[in-house]
């Protein structure tokens, strides 16, 4: 009688042989890492089977990262399984990663005993993360070994059985991993020059292909198809739907922070500092509101376009300048971390979020400098604090109190949107109820797009806008709609200001232009639908300045800021306020006298030329250099400057051990 064996020759596993291998052979050979020969001579069918275990491994090394990084089997199945969500695409990209490896190990499936590790653990320490501080793991985490020390006597606080257990099964997999690795080389199959070349030329030009898809601040209509959504403005839903691993990589180009050239304790103790102290200027104790609007801006610079009514008579009368905003239709908070540290994000990885990636320590801003003059902070935004991460960043700013979604009354809303005028009538209620005097920074939220036809019961501003479609003519009615409703709030802000006996310091600007798209090339305002990141000053400035006010209820308008960076604005606030401090008037009010805009691809001087690629030309002004060496001091450094520039702060971290 023939056996099952002698009818099935293809199914052997090599379990029994004459020189039987050891257990873990056995376990990969039973997994599918058969030996060339079990399949005859033919090397299609060998590729196909080992590309078929590959494709196995990649998605297993994918289900069980997002189990772990998500801690349940929960949204797991859908997100690799729904053509709405990159499972799929995960699965594939971590396919062509171990094709990749194999062809450079020369060993099939070798590639496994490398990625997987390498996706797993990252996975379960975003998961575990996730239950101590609630948002998951970026690459930028990893700079921060102090703060993951950290987590540790939490965790075993917490659960001690647990990190035994963890202790325990690290132990046993190094242990494994070694012995794996050992084993490796007589289990897996040996590739021929053919097979690897095979594999190199399938998986590197589509890994390249991938990698030029992953920049989550450029546009791409084939990311878009296939479902990869980058949502930096909101990191948990952006791990959720992307998934980890995707997720992951999207932060990758925030994490590379290195010190500057020349960046030392001497470097930063010799910095220039004032010539007196801060505390010999004693302010005005002048109340601070200042406001950041979302999408202000000056509809009627589309000179195509005529509007029955001014949108903005207000401001106009009172404009101080112009904010040359960093970003364009998008990126909030990346304005308004400059705009409360002066703090620059030319200094930062091009396309990181410092709310999101680096604020994880205490970091001076102007609510930390006024609360130190005896001020009481607070923060103001009419929508959830997950939201950029506001939470948790405006107690490491120092904000006394934050006001959101979750703890303001109920207010009015412009289409989903809370509205200006209520978020205004809290801001006033908040004062009137305030006896010391007050730092205020508040976010609205009504000029947020997109900007739905029906979002206001009526109109009262009308275009004239013969280029434009009816679609976009209806977008840019709703929007100047709701840049009139933003001044008559500043107006009904101002007009209270007035009647109150002490001053009142008013500062008012746009974060960014709004995302209008196909208006501006259709009323031949811009070329393209989004700004460019180089061009003109002339261009740049057309297409990514906002307005600015600086007001005061008892000496009126501050006239002639001209266009500024929001890293500026501290320079201009705490100067009105009266006060004089090393860094807000002495660092800034050197770079302000030099220097207009301070971005990212170019510098402009107060004569209006620029310095384009400033940053490349290894020409660097000392100025700028001393500029970027204490923002790195003071981020990611060791605080050598902090006594200096910001003795407030170097104050607060005393105290806080013993608080």
């Amino acid at each position: 009688m023939r056996s099952f064996h002698d009818t099935c020759p293809c199914l052997e596993f090599d379990v029994v042989q004459t020189n039987p291998k050891s257990l873990v052979a056995n376990i990969f050979n039973a997994f599918g890492a058969t030996r060339e020969r079990d399949f005859g001579t033919s090397w299609a069918v060998q590729l196909l089977v080992q590309s078929i275990n590959t494709a196995l491994i990649a998605a297993a090394i994918v289900a069980v990262s997002e189990v772990l990084a998500r801690g349940t089997m929960v949204d797991v199945v859908e997100y690799m399984t729904s053509s709405s969500r990159p499972g799929l695409v995960a699965v594939g990209i971590t396919f062509l990663i171990l094709v990749f490896a194999d062809a450079i190990f020369g060993k099939a499936y070798q590639s496994a005993l490398f990625v997987a590790p390498l996706a797993l653990l990252p996975a379960f320490f975003s998961g575990q993360k996730q239950l101590f501080l609630s948002d998951p793991l970026f690459p930028s985490d990893l700079l921060f070994g102090r703060q993951i020390m950290q987590l540790l006597p939490a965790m075993v606080a917490a659960e001690p059985m647990k990190a035994v257990a963890l202790a325990a099964g690290s132990l046993v997999f190094c242990v494994g991993f070694v012995a794996l690795i050992w084993k490796s080389r007589k289990i897996f199959p040996r590739l021929n020059l053919t097979g690897r070349g095979l594999r190199l030329a399938l998986s590197f030009p589509l890994l390249a292909g991938f990698i030029s898809l992953m920049d989550p601040m450029a546009f791409s209509a084939i990311r878009d198809r296939l479902n990869i959504v980058p949502m930096m403005w909101d990191q948990k839903e952006n791990y959720r739907h992307n998934g980890f691993l995707l997720a992951f990589i999207f932060n990758v180009p925030m994490a590379t922070i290195s010190a500057p050239a020349g960046y030392s304790n001497v470097a930063i103790t010799d910095l220039q500092t004032d010539l007196l102290p801060a505390s010999f200027f004693s302010g005005r104790q002048a109340d601070v509101i200042v406001v950041m609007s979302e999408s202000l801006w000056d509809p009627t610079k589309m000179s195509s376009i005529r509007y029955s009514a001014d949108p903005m008579p207000t401001i106009r009368a009172a404009r101080s300048g112009q904010v040359f905003s960093p970003e364009f239709g998008g990126m909030t908070a990346n304005v308004e971390f400059e705009a409360l540290t002066g703090f620059s994000n030319a200094f930062l990885p091009y396309g990181s979020i410092p709310y999101q990636q680096y604020i994880r320590r205490p970091v001076p801003s102007l609510a930390t400098f006024f609360e130190s003059k005896g001020y009481v902070t607070k923060a103001f935004h009419p929508f959830q604090g997950w939201f950029w991460n506001r939470t948790n960043v405006y107690q490491s700013l120092g904000f006394r109190e934050f006001h959101s979604e979750e703890n303001m009354p109920a207010m009015d809303k412009r289409g989903i949107f809370a509205s200006d005028e209520s978020l205004t009538r809290y801001i006033i209620n908040e004062a009137d109820n305030t006896e010391e005097p007050f730092f205020f920074f508040a976010v609205t939220l009504q000029g947020h797009g997109p900007y739905e036809r029906n979002r206001y019961v009526k109109n009262t501003i009308e275009v004239d806008a013969p280029t434009l479609s009816d679609a976009n003519a209806n977008a840019l009615a709703t929007y100047s709609q709701g840049v009139k409703e933003a001044d008559h709030s500043l107006k009904a802000l101002m007009d209270w200001a007035k009647k109150r006996r002490r001053e009142t310091i008013i500062v008012v600007f746009g974060d960014h232009l709004p995302p209008l798209h196909t208006v501006y090339t259709e009323s031949g305002y811009m070329a393209n639908v989004v700004a460019t990141r180089k061009a003109s000053v002339e261009t740049m400035k057309r297409e990514h300045e906002t307005p600015l006010v600086v007001w005061s209820s008892k000496r009126g308008v501050q006239k002639d800021i001209g266009s500024v960076s929001p890293s500026q604005l501290p320079y201009y606030i705490v100067r009105m306020a009266g006060y004089r401090h090393p860094y807000y008037t002495g660092m800034l009010g050197r770079v302000a006298e030099r220097y207009s805009v301070i971005d990212r691809h170019q510098l402009i001087g107060r004569n209006n030329k620029a310095e384009a690629d400033w940053a490349l030309s290894g020409r660097v002004d000392p100025l700028i250099r001393d500029y970027r060496l204490l923002q790195h001091d003071v981020m990611f450094g060791e605080g050598y400057g902090m006594q200096n520039f910001f003795p407030e702060q170097a104050n607060r971290l005393q105290a806080e051990p013993s608080s």
